[in-house]
């Protein structure tokens, strides 16, 4: 098979204590998914869940470097956990829904605030705003193996040391396997997907020169820098 140009390489990311990477297919994000975070943006508790997509090619590496984006001046940290897929499927069912699982690892929705607002009051999708370059910063993905399935801890983010997000895993509207499982009825699942389980309430601006410093009780921590 003769290409036209060079294919793109791979995106992958560190599997925490192996050598091995694991590499990425899509990334899927929950909206609104803590109850305080749903008040905050003004809307009800408990909605069906919906989803947003961002390419793979937005991720960035846990010490790694954030670009301010064009075109933005308004540009918002969303702490999540990350969902790991090693196992495809459909249709999966809630009781199941875990059994399709890698690993975890704590991850940032990095979202254009302004442009995403813009969209929603014109009805048009979010693309502009979560869908950007470098928009989905992800430390390294730890195996279920290691860790379980944490249902419960601590989730946070500090910008410049002072805390921003704090909140945990136990107050999301729908668990993982909840979401994983409506999500597969949307979409078919499959190894090397993602997915970002939405943010805690506090959400807020960082400018150039910001670092932001998160983590999750269980599973790791992350570090980047706006430039």
């Amino acid at each position: 098979m003769n290409f036209v140009f060079p294919p793109h390489p791979t995106v992958s990311i560190e599997v925490s204590g192996s050598n091995d990477r694991f590499p990425v297919r899509r990334i899927y994000c929950v909206g609104r998914n803590y109850a305080e975070h749903v008040r905050e943006m003004g809307h009800d508790d408990r909605e069906p869940p919906f989803f947003f997509q961002k390419p793979a090619d937005a991720i960035v590496a846990n010490g790694g470097e954030f670009p301010y984006p064009p075109k933005s001046d308004n540009v918002h940290h969303e702490i999540e956990l990350v969902v790991a897929i090693g196992k495809g499927g459909k249709d999966i069912p809630v009781d199941k829904a875990l059994d399709h699982i890698f690993g975890y690892a704590v991850g940032i929705d990095m979202t254009r605030r302004d442009l995403q607002g813009e969209a929603k009051k014109m009805g048009r999708p979010w693309d502009v705003g979560k869908a950007f370059d470098h928009a989905a910063p992800c430390a390294a993905i730890v195996p279920v193996e290691k860790i379980g399935h944490p249902d419960k801890g601590s989730i946070w983010i500090k910008v410049n040391g002072e805390m921003k997000q704090d909140g945990d895993l136990s107050e999301q509207i729908w668990n993982v396997q909840e979401a994983l499982s409506y999500l597969s009825g949307l979409f078919e699942l499959v190894p090397g997907d993602l997915i970002y389980t939405g943010t805690p309430a506090g959400v807020g601006p960082v400018v150039k020169g910001d670092v932001m410093e998160g983590g999750i009780e269980g599973i790791g921590e992350i570090k980047i820098t706006v430039v």
